[in-house]
């Protein structure tokens, strides 16, 4: 998708609580149904008018019944309600899986007095295993009866499946004149690679945005956000962004330039924000990698290299390890595929500049190991004398994610 960033200064915001029930009109719900081991495991979202909606999917072949499901209706532009489970994903479960996946659709629906079209659907967890549609139906009915504008941080943690921590945000800004706010939660902690990352996010607005401008700028805002994301490179079969808006604001509809500037600040400003806290969650990772990739001649150039360092092993376990082996930074970004002079390259960790002209500084590896000890961890190469660049997020690679991952299924 062909769309450049605005450079200059964006339109006033601020931050808010609420997540995905800050938005005027929006409600939500996290109740315990016994999907997984402990914990609120089913979530619910509801807009008491129906809004317009865009979606964002995976593009793996082995799409869950919920994505499915959720694609085809979301197409058709209106939703009024998103209903979420998490422990099981209803992957590769075939016919079984879908007519669970539209029976959920159906139940929450019938309880909320809608129709079923504009009901979507969400799952996440364990690919495999038909859905227990007993504890699912009183799932739903619970949270139908616990739905309140108070309910999104219990949605939030109901959506968590390796996650450490529920993942929220929301900001506030203005459009004609009159405050709208925009907000949403995400979940993800591994399986997470672009297209999109391994992840359910709905984000909630009580603007009102015409269709056709929703979808563009959920790509947009995902594609800088969640599609600059990556724990281990592998690509989930449930990925889902939903984008829910309402209008329930009362400010004017978002046509002109300077509304749709604000608007898309805000939705880059929450998916941003989700996204690095998916990335800062990883399973067992103890490092926030950003990766900055300067000097190209177009965004693609550059996200392509740091996501190339990004997803190589050898150096997120070496930032693990606390190690400046800044020779597999280059090594990721030479093998990336596209071309640049390595005589031009510039490379820094932190505030220390480690190759300038593609040669070796007098950097002090002491002074380096230590710029690896923060939680937050930047790598900064220039590849060139181009006007584009790219950030992307990561984390290093740590024991406790061969751990986790190997021990999940049981």
């Amino acid at each position: 998708m062909k769309r450049e960033a605005k450079d200059e200064e964006g339109p006033a915001m601020k931050a808010v609580p609420g997540g995905v029930t800050a938005a005027r009109g929006f409600k939500a719900s996290g109740v315990r149904c016994g999907l997984k081991e402990q914990g609120e495991d089913l979530a619910l979202v509801f807009s008491e008018a129906p809004a317009a909606v865009a979606g964002m999917f995976t593009t793996n072949r082995f799409r869950a019944a919920a994505v499915q499901v959720s694609q085809e209706r979301a197409g058709r532009g209106a939703a009024q309600a998103v209903v979420i489970n998490s422990g099981n994903a209803n992957a590769c479960t075939g016919e079984t899986g879908l007519r669970h996946a539209r029976e959920m659709t159906e139940i929450a629906a019938l309880l909320l007095g809608i129709k079923p079209e504009l009901v979507l659907v969400c799952s996440t967890g364990v690919i495999g295993r038909p859905l227990p549609m007993d504890r699912v139906q009183d799932g739903i009915h619970a949270a139908v009866k616990a739905l309140s504008a108070e309910g999104g941080g219990a949605a939030a943690r109901a959506i968590m499946t390796t996650d450490t921590a529920p993942k929220e945000a929301a900001v506030e800004f203005e459009v004609g004149g009159k405050r709208v706010r925009l907000g949403g939660m995400a979940k993800g902690a591994g399986m997470i690679a672009p297209n999109l990352a391994t992840m359910i996010c709905v984000l909630t607005t009580d603007a009102a945005v015409p269709l056709d401008s929703l979808d563009l700028s959920l790509r947009w805002a995902v594609e800088r956000s969640f599609n600059c994301i990556t724990v281990d490179g592998d690509m989930s079969t449930n990925d889902t962004v939903l984008l829910l808006a309402n209008g329930a604001s009362g400010a004017p509809q978002v046509r002109d330039e300077k509304a749709t500037r604000a608007f898309e600040a805000a939705l880059e400003q929450v998916t941003s924000t989700l996204a690095r806290a998916l990335v800062a969650d990883g399973e067992g990772a103890t490092k926030l990698i950003e990766v900055r990739v300067q000097g190209t001649h177009d965004y693609e150039t550059a996200r392509k290299i740091a996501m190339r360092i990004a997803n190589s092993p050898l150096v997120k376990t070496a930032l693990f390890g606390q190690d400046p082996n800044w020779g597999r930074i280059l090594a990721a970004a030479g093998g990336a595929g596209v071309e640049f002079d390595p005589r031009q390259v510039r490379l820094s960790l932190g505030r220390h500049e480690i190759v300038r002209g593609g040669e070796p500084t007098e950097a002090d590896p002491e002074a380096l190991r230590k710029a690896l000890q923060p939680r937050e961890v930047t790598i900064a190469l220039t590849v060139g004398d181009g006007p584009h660049g790219a950030t992307v997020w990561t984390c290093d690679l740590t024991y406790d994610y061969v751990r986790i991952n190997a021990e999940y299924h049981t």
